[in-house]
């Protein structure tokens, strides 16, 4: 017998008819033995609804009572799902995640889960329910309502997972697991039996949207084995997210992964001198806007060139920002581009084969498209180039490390 946590998102409980499924699928599982623990998002668009409500009310809604009327969309996917259990004969419970005594900060939106006392869901699995818990939210310890922020429901079942010392943490989405890349760029590309827990934060952190970073960020921390699903394929196995494991290392990259939210900024001809570049950045970063990759070269008159990329959203910000900056360090000229895009291979085998950066040079090169950026960490290679060519650069990038190929 195994414990076993599942989340099922907004579009896997959308219908009656599809919350119908997964409790037939729940109940599948609990008749081959298994404790299972159920987490679920809101039905898909409620939480929109509910926002829209607000905002006819009041422009900016108290963050407090916003918490308190967002949860009830899961309120409403808990009731139901255990209704669908017990009308086709599996006992069931549900709880709010102030029932379960899911205890977070009090940062109204966005908090953080400190505890969880597991004590009443563990009584049940021993009795023999499923027990149905409300994803994305919390409580404090003054007992308000809080939730978790973007990407909450899935951090719920990490943490629930980890509590319980659950066996795995079944994550069931709209795909069918993590692939080599996006296939709707390259139609070729491969799902990945499994990956590890670094190449999937580096995958997510990149852009790649099969999972939120902070899930990925808690369940290797916990030690918690993920596995990602697809809702509406019942026989496939999916993406195992697991710890470096023997073998793993014969994969030189595990994937490419990209970002179109990128954008470009160049101050040229900065007096090069200490502090430069906080000086450069300081401004930036206390305006919240995140830096990305960062490029400095030195010049030979003593004044430097400083690149760096930010979200593309945040670019006019960012280019008046650096445009006061310019004027006051006495830079020459601020120049950007908001037409880039990052494009980039991760995977740990990087760590033990060689020549990765070559090859991947190689094939941009053979293709025409210019690399402006490089950035690297052990398992990763990053560049930005003109966005024109993200899909031929991934797609060539694809071919060249056969990552199309079945496996052996």
């Amino acid at each position: 017998m195994a414990l076993i946590v599942q989340k099922y998102g907004g579009t896997s409980v959308g219908t009656v008819e599809r919350i119908q499924n997964v409790a037939r699928r729940v109940k599948l599982r609990r008749d081959a033995g298994d404790d299972v623990v159920v987490v679920v998002s809101a039905m898909s668009g409620e939480t929109n609804r509910l926002i829209g409500l607000a905002h006819e009310i009041s422009e900016h809604p108290d963050l407090r009572e916003m918490d308190v009327l967002v949860t009830t969309g899961e309120q409403v996917t808990i009731a139901l799902l255990s209704m669908a259990l017990h009308a086709i004969g599996c006992d069931a419970r549900s709880y709010t995640g102030a029932q379960v005594r899911i205890l977070t900060d009090s940062a109204h939106g966005k908090a953080r889960i400190n505890d969880i006392d597991a004590l009443r869901v563990r009584a049940d699995l021993k009795a023999g329910r499923v027990v149905v818990v409300a994803g994305f939210q919390g409580v404090d310890e003054d007992g308000n309502i809080t939730t978790l922020g973007r990407g909450g429901s899935d951090t719920t079942a990490v943490a629930m997972a980890a509590a319980l010392k659950a066996d795995e943490c079944q994550i069931f989405t709209d795909v069918d697991g993590v692939y080599t890349t996006d296939p709707r760029v390259e139609p070729r590309a491969r799902k990945l039996d499994r990956i590890t827990f670094e190449e999937m934060l580096e995958m997510a952190s990149l852009g790649s949207k099969v999972l939120q970073i902070r899930s990925v960020e808690f369940a290797g921390k916990y030690n918690v084995p993920l596995r990602v699903l697809s809702s509406f394929d019942e026989g496939g196995e999916g993406t195992l997210i697991t710890f470096e494991e023997e073998g793993v290392e014969a994969a030189k990259i595990s994937g490419i992964a990209f970002n179109r939210d990128e954008a470009k900024l160049t101050i040229r001809g900065v007096p090069d001198q200490p502090g430069v570049a906080y000086k450069i950045l300081g401004p930036i970063g206390e305006a919240n806007i995140e830096v990305d990759m960062i490029v400095q070269n030195i010049a030979n008159d003593d004044t430097t060139d400083f690149t760096f990329t930010v979200n593309r959203g945040e670019y006019d910000k960012a280019m008046k920002i650096l445009q006061e900056t310019a004027e006051e360090l006495g830079a020459r000229e601020v120049i950007g581009d908001d037409k880039i895009v990052k494009i980039s291979l991760v995977g740990v085998g990087m760590r033990s084969h060689a020549g990765i950066a070559s090859r991947m040079f190689e094939t941009l090169s053979k293709e025409g498209i210019n690399i402006q950026m490089i950035s690297t960490s052990e398992i990763k290679i990053s560049v930005v180039v003109d966005e024109k060519y993200l899909e031929l650069g991934v797609r060539a990038l694809h071919d060249a490390f056969d990552l199309g190929e079945a496996e052996e």
